[in-house]
């Protein structure tokens, strides 16, 4: 996406801290480097994403230290967030995690409303689908619509996943179930619309179809999928953890091996098995302050049709955010467009260097102030079909580019500000190699990418 100015948003962060009232009173007094009870961290949903526009709303997450004998271990948290953007996105979110409610178990439970008036969508197979800038431009003589590249999209996810050790081992088995409801449509234009000029406001879809129309209509997207539909999703999997601390770890690995199933019978239109394989590891360079830390991760369709709307949902037991949708954007290719490289099967690695260049205390919590620098890549393993294109005549090359995929690439920095090693505010500009894959991306939220 093309930036003419570089906009920044501005954080407020307002903290607190409470002890528990079940603490033991006779207990010596605690270092100041060890929290203690009940925390919280609330911000204004200030923020901005390349993607989504403006956020304004708020949020607050809420982390339980107990006696703080396992900082910086929480015992559990709770996390609130009510905004919206002003590209037409909404989230609606309440997020729960512990290891202390089912003892030795780590649950988490994550409930969540997603609207999306102008969701992102380039077609299928990363580099194969050609992006055509100048279609969405409305000061190019080529202009079509800014909506072209859009659908409108509403999903609903209810989210629990379950994690026991194995023996005394680092190794943990993981299970989960997923519940997703995608309601799908053509952009509201009509609603787009309200309040503008003549001048700026955006065609019909009945005049100017976009990219998603036409695929309905050379039956690339199967009718059954074209408006949404259930996803009943069961989840099975091992995970290997030696990390030293959960949130930005210094040293050890993360691994997970993961295989989910979508059966008709429990309601799904389309039965379909996926597979993830992810490893994170992290290294030390100079200790406290400077570490490496890398993941490469791979996930693939093994059997039957998945929806298109499903493809870009990524497989993990750990949500770092709100959205788990994969190749470009905020969460796997930053500076590329979102969900710019979708395909039945996808690897992908990031790369960063972390540092924690400062500390400092204030209103009793332990800051530290934390610059990255990033390489981002992907790639389509496993192709989604296409099905004959001839009908298209001279105009294929506007829209496909057969075995034109090849690694997509992206880099960047960001800024982070950490409270008490958990609560992190963080700041990602990214960059992409290729300029099929877009310009620039400016993303502003909470937490390290892994």
């Amino acid at each position: 996406m093309r930036f003419k100015r570089l906009l920044f948003a501005l954080l407020l962060l307002s903290v607190s801290e409470f002890k528990s009232v079940a603490a033991d009173k006779g207990s010596k007094e605690k270092s100041d480097s060890i929290k203690t009870g009940w925390n919280f961290g609330a911000l204004p949903a200030i923020s901005f994403d390349t993607d989504l526009g403006f956020q304004y709303g708020a949020l607050v997450n809420f982390f339980d230290y107990g006696n703080g004998k396992r900082f910086p271990a929480y015992n559990q948290s709770i996390y609130f967030e009510v905004s919206r953007f002003t590209k037409g996105s909404g989230v609606y979110r309440f997020y729960y995690n512990s290891d202390q409610l089912v003892k030795n178990y780590d649950l988490s439970v994550d409930l969540t409303y997603l609207p999306d008036q102008a969701y992102d969508f380039y077609g299928f197979n990363g580099f194969e689908s050609v992006l055509k800038k100048t279609w969405e431009d409305d000061k190019s003589d080529e202009y079509k619509t800014r909506m072209f590249y859009k659908f409108q999209q509403n999903l609903f996810r209810f989210k629990v996943d379950l994690q026991h050790k194995i023996g005394d081992s680092k190794f943990k088995w993981i299970a989960g179930v997923n519940l997703l409801n995608f309601s799908i449509s053509s952009v509201d234009i009509d609603r787009l619309n309200k309040n503008k000029s003549d001048a700026n406001k955006l065609p019909s879809v009945q005049s100017q179809p976009g990219l998603y129309e036409k695929y309905i209509e050379w039956g690339i997207i199967k009718p059954g999928d074209a408006n949404g539909g259930f996803i009943p999703e069961l989840k099975a999997g091992i995970v290997y953890d030696t990390r030293n601390v959960r949130v930005n770890p210094m040293k050890g690995i993360w691994t997970e091996a993961v295989i989910t199933a979508v059966p008709t019978f429990l309601g799904a239109e389309s039965g379909f098995t996926r597979f993830a394989l992810t490893h994170r590891q992290y290294f030390t360079l100079i200790p406290n302050d400077l570490s490496f830390a890398y993941r490469v991760g791979w996930q693939q369709t093994l059997g039957g049709r998945v929806p298109f709307y499903m493809e870009p949902q990524m497989i993990t037991t750990a949500m770092t955010g709100y959205a788990t949708i994969g190749l470009g954007g905020s969460k796997y290719l930053r500076g590329a467009r979102r969900d710019r490289v979708v395909g039945d099967g996808v690897v992908y690695g990031n790369f960063e260097l972390r540092w924690k260049f400062a500390r400092m205390n204030f209103i009793k919590q332990k800051f530290y102030w934390g610059l990255n620098t990033f390489l981002d890549m992907g790639q389509v393993t496993k192709k989604i079909a296409i099905p004959n294109i001839q009908p298209l005549h001279d105009t294929v090359t506007d829209y496909f580019n057969p075995g034109a995929e090849k690694m997509h690439a992206t880099y960047g920095a960001g800024l982070r500000l950490a409270m008490n090693q958990n609560f992190v505010i963080a700041i990602d500009y990214g960059v992409a190699a290729n300029k099929q894959d877009g310009d620039t991306g400016l993303y502003i939220g909470l937490h390290y990418l892994f």
